[in-house]
């Protein structure tokens, strides 16, 4: 991609997603940034990393209420199976968009 400049905004955005995310500690740990930076490597775009944490949270929060309650993501890994499949999804950016809008209200009314 480009130089350590664009690899430490990567990473920031990156993590500050992560830590973001509905589900997480809100904590980052030293494998995450490493975690982070093999993904910078390999060209993983922000807005597809972005796109799987909005997925995986929707997942999680949008499930029976009946449901056993879910461990607290500890990890940015949790999110690697995710984020592979996000780079084979063939779908419109407005489908993360209303996710998006729909994990909002989720979000809200808890």
């Amino acid at each position: 991609m480009d130089d350590g400049n664009g690899q430490d905004e990567y990473t920031r955005q990156v993590l500050e997603a992560y830590r973001k995310t509905p589900g997480t500690t809100g904590t980052v740990r030293r494998p995450d940034r490493m975690l982070a930076a093999q993904l910078y490597h390999r060209g993983v775009a922000v807005s597809v990393i972005e796109n799987a944490f909005v997925l995986a949270a929707a997942r999680r929060l949008m499930r029976p209420a009946d449901a056993p309650p879910l461990g607290t993501i500890r990890s940015l890994a949790y999110f690697l199976p995710v984020i592979e499949e996000v780079i084979e999804m063939r779908v419109s950016p407005d489908y993360f968009q209303y996710i998006r809008r729909k994990l909002e209200r989720v979000a809200q009314d808890r």
